[in-house]
């Protein structure tokens, strides 16, 4: 384990990138044996400075749980990060670019809970009850660390890349569909970059808030009823650019658009 006053040292130049949209180099290269609780701890003191701040926690994200994610990323292990309520955006807004680095948009399927979740025994079944609605979700990735050789460790920190969160389309009960059967087509511009098939996230994309039940248990935390989880995204990355509109056709369920400017 890194000492307190390094973990707290790399909370602070995460924070000046944020500030600054601007990228440090790799933790890895500057601390090769920082280890994956390392990570979490300085993930959780931007969580903690967030909350002292006023800031209000909204949910969680989890990151890599599909097989085209971990290609894409070359990181085989999920990961995962807090949302706060400040960045979550409503279908059809307007998105300042410049407020995020490196900016990509995933496709994702967002569970609503209605009850707590906890422990390192929970189940696909016990996601499935504790669910008040499920809903589509795009998750906007900032990253605020060198990406190039980046490893989980890089990404932890960094709270999973996240940036923000946009919901839309038609929330649904998670028994009214097949989840595993979901499919989404992901446009920029008119043009389709991606689809894919919510199956992707490990079979289903349940098994993903289950993952994160029990990773959160072994680190003494928990979810709460009205948090929003964003399951994993199964398709790729697609960069996005200023002046770039988003849209996801997620059929049935219907559609999310956004604009960045």
């Amino acid at each position: 384990m890194l000492e307190k006053e390094q973990l707290t040292s790399i909370a602070d130049d995460l924070a000046a990138a944020e500030e600054s949209r601007g990228m440090i180099p790799r933790l890895t290269s500057r601390f090769p044996d920082m280890t994956v609780e390392d990570a979490y701890a300085v993930q959780n003191e931007w969580r903690r400075r967030g909350e002292a701040a006023g800031r209000r926690l909204a949910g969680r994200k989890i990151g890599l749980t599909s097989k085209v994610m971990q290609q894409a990323t070359g990181i085989t292990e999920p990961d995962y990060g807090a949302i706060f309520a400040d960045q979550v955006y409503e279908n059809g807004s307007v998105i300042e670019h410049g407020q995020y680095s490196n900016v990509r948009i995933e496709v994702e399927l967002a569970f609503v809970l209605k009850e707590d979740l906890a422990g390192d025994d929970v189940t696909i079944y016990d996601v499935l009850r504790a669910t008040e609605y499920v809903t589509p979700a795009l998750e906007v990735l900032s990253s605020r660390v060198e990406m190039e050789g980046r490893t989980i460790v890089d990404t932890i920190s960094d709270n999973a890349a996240l940036g923000a969160m946009v919901l839309g389309g038609r929330p649904v009960a998670p028994d009214a569909v097949d989840l595993r059967w979901v499919a989404a087509m992901l446009y920029r511009n008119e043009t389709i970059e991606e689809t894919g098939v919510a199956a992707a996230v490990l079979n289903h994309p349940a098994a993903g808030v289950v993952w994160l039940a029990r990773k959160l248990a072994s680190h003494g935390d928990s979810l709460k009823a009205g948090e929003t989880i964003l399951a994993g995204s199964f398709t790729r990355p697609m960069w996005v650019h200023q002046g770039d509109t988003v849209h996801a056709d997620y059929g049935n369920l219907g559609a999310i658009t956004c604009r960045f400017v």
